[in-house]
């Protein structure tokens, strides 16, 4: 075991440390959170929407159902004032981070990805009066300002800050020394690097256009977005995303975080289009999202491990820490137990801590594909606990109620042969890579 740990640190934390020193990477991974109030508000109305709903269809409450007609409403103005527009929310974040990192203006990164990404999608939209399709010029369609427009506010939001960066570096602002208010002389020294960014990018799009005929932003979710989407629904990727973060993590990097920009990229695109046909009463769309690869799989490493500790375990250390982390481990947080006991960089710790979290994913993608459970319909926070997370997420499935549970002892049943073997170890001259000594 020390063998593969030793591998895996030759070959791995080199990967995982430089994904975690790319500034737009980690920028990317910061916008994306930046975002998480934006999608927590729109699940949030979408779930009281549905709650209000199934109150009516499912138990009778017609008066009910008729007294709250305004707090449908007021959920119908909140999602369309959030995840209705989320792509235009994102690419304001990911100017901002990416200005930020790089060290320029970043509310002038801000506007400059805004507009990037405003040209590079179609101003025309449809109108269908029976069978005919009427064209509406200077019309953007909301749906390219939601999760649909995601990959073009990233590609596109992304090069024109980056070309307002390069501009910056180049010292080819207006440089004024006067006694003018610090706003305006950022403003003036943004003007030509901006200017430069978005002629630029207008004359990319106007190239585009004029070859295919087609607007980007239409081009790229026909072409790469939804083949992109569709290839992270695979089982193999659910998987190896898993795999990885799960592995970071060991090495005492944050696996979710060194990840973002992929699992935010694919997942959290796919999660607000199932918020969004939730919303609209539509079929969910996708099987897997970022918060099912959250709610089902590494958000609570720990609470097995806790409950096999408190189960089996003899050793008096252990056992006390186990109880001290209690009740952070039911509410998702696991740092007590990742440096603590300690389970990072901890042989004994490896395969379990690998092996739980990749089996929790697995029977949860099998029953949502096969229709068991409902697929994640909303967005919920990191410390909601296990049992509640799921069942909110599912939009209200008595059977997440069911699958949390199930998942949760068969991780700890995959803990507590290793919890054992933990009490034959007994003091090592290296307790970085074992449990921590019995004193």
């Amino acid at each position: 075991m020390n063998s593969v740990i030793d591998w895996l640190e030759r070959h791995l934390l080199p990967l995982a440390n430089n994904l975690a020193s790319v500034r737009w990477l980690v920028a990317l991974r910061d916008a994306f959170i930046s975002t998480l109030p934006i999608s927590l508000t729109g699940s949030v109305a979408v779930l009281i929407k549905s709650l209000i709903i199934a109150a009516n269809r499912n138990w009778g409450w017609h008066v009910f159902y008729q007294l709250m007609q305004p707090s449908i409403s007021i959920c119908n103005f909140v999602w369309r004032g959030s995840v209705a527009m989320f792509a235009l929310f994102f690419v304001l974040s990911w100017g901002y981070q990416l200005a930020k990192a790089c060290e320029v203006d970043p509310l002038a990164g801000s506007m400059t990805a805004l507009c990037s990404f405003m040209m590079s999608i179609a101003n025309y939209s449809y109108l269908m009066q029976g069978n005919k399709r009427i064209k509406l010029d200077q019309a953007f369609n909301i749906k390219q300002l939601s999760t649909t427009g995601m990959f073009t506010a990233i590609l596109f939001g992304g090069l024109g800050v980056a070309l307002y960066i390069l501009g910056v570096k180049a010292r080819l602002g207006l440089h004024i020394h006067t006694a003018m208010p610090p706003a305006q002389i950022a403003a003036f020294e943004a003007a030509i690097p901006v200017m430069l960014a978005l002629f630029i990018v207008g004359g990319l799009n106007y190239l585009f256009q004029t070859i295919t005929g087609q607007y980007f932003g239409d081009w790229f979710l026909e072409i790469i977005q939804l083949p992109l989407l569709k290839l992270g629904q695979g089982f193999i990727m659910v998987i190896a995303i898993t795999a990885l973060t799960q592995l970071f993590w060991f090495f005492g990097i944050n696996g979710a975080s060194a990840l973002a920009p992929v699992v935010g990229s694919i997942w959290a695109t796919a999660q607000n289009a199932n918020l969004l046909a939730a919303a609209n009463g539509h079929k969910i769309p996708y099987l897997w999202t970022n918060t099912s690869f959250v709610v089902f799989g590494v958000n609570g490493v720990c609470l097995p491990l806790v409950i096999a500790i408190l189960l089996t375990s003899k050793r008096g250390d252990q056992r006390t820490l186990a109880k001290v982390a209690l009740a952070p481990a039911f509410f998702n947080v696991n740092e007590p137990m990742l440096y603590g006991l300690p389970i990072i960089l901890n042989p004994v710790c490896f395969l379990p801590f690998t092996l739980a979290p990749l089996a929790n994913v697995s029977l949860a993608y099998l029953a949502t594909k096969l229709g068991w459970i409902n697929r994640v319909q909303a967005s919920v926070p990191n410390i909601m606990p296990p049992v509640i997370g799921p069942y909110l997420a599912t939009n209200y499935d008595w059977r997440a109620l069911v699958l949390s549970p199930v998942n949760l002892v068969i991780a700890v049943l995959i803990w507590l042969p290793f919890v054992k073997a933990a009490d034959q170890i007994g003091q090592t001259d290296e307790p970085r890579r074992f449990f921590m000594p019995q004193y």
